[in-house]
């Protein structure tokens, strides 16, 4: 599912970090990361919600087979996907917010567009 990005990790790591940082942004609605992360992160999450926006039985066992909180995916098809149901995408936004202060990597901010 994700791009070719590897993230320095091997796939099984990479697929739960990207498991839990996609959670996190749905149960928040915005999380701090790198850029790269983000880009990643940001893939991820509007599959999701575009799976979420048809709440069939087989979408529904997409989704929670991707989000680690079942209280998540209960608001993904509750809430998030509704309030996105005329939008044909572009569901996050990534803010650069510049660089970390210990090694200098490049931050950002990705947020669920409102």
């Amino acid at each position: 599912m994700p791009g070719t990005r590897k993230l320095g990790r091997p796939t099984a790591s990479r697929m739960a970090m990207l498991r839990a940082m996609v959670t996190f942004l749905l149960e928040n609605g915005k999380i701090e990361t790198t850029v790269t992360r983000a880009k990643e992160v940001r893939a991820m999450a509007e599959k999701m919600i575009t799976i979420a926006k048809e709440p069939t039985l087989a979408n529904k066992r997409l989704v929670y087979a991707f989000v680690t909180k079942e209280d998540v995916c209960k608001k993904l098809f509750d809430e998030i996907a509704p309030a996105y149901a005329d939008r044909k995408g572009g569901y996050t936004r990534i803010i650069k917010v510049g660089a970390r202060r210990g090694d200098a990597a490049e931050m950002a901010i990705i947020e669920l567009v409102k």
